[in-house]
């Protein structure tokens, strides 16, 4: 899970601990570690919304000024399928990411 640069020392402060994504497909699973700094962020939540749902709120919440300024950023690839995401940010050894799951289409691993 690749962050804004603006975002990342906020969440490692644990000031942001959601997300809003448009892909194709999920790319991260609860309880999946990802890569941030000297630690990692652990999901602890993922649920599909319409586009509609994302409030001005939940966009301040995942470091963004308004939804304008989110959706700017989110739609950047192909997806249409809105996912909001929770997690917490753990300080410490870095882990590395599992080749096979998550954030990899269906057989991208082989073509590594």
């Amino acid at each position: 899970m690749v962050f804004a640069k603006k975002l990342r020392r906020r969440i490692q402060r644990g000031e942001i601990t959601t997300s809003i994504r448009i892909w194709r497909w999920p790319h991260v699973r609860v309880g999946g570690r990802y890569r941030l700094g000297h630690g990692h962020v652990v999901v602890t939540s993922i649920r599909e919304i319409g586009i509609g749902d994302i409030t001005e709120a939940m966009a301040v919440e995942s470091g963004f000024d308004s939804v304008d300024d989110l959706l700017t950023t989110a739609r950047h690839g192909a997806g249409t399928t809105v996912y909001f995401i929770e997690f917490h940010y753990v300080r410490g050894e870095r882990r590395p990411m599992d080749p096979g799951w998550p954030g990899q289409p269906p057989g991208a691993a082989s073509r590594r």
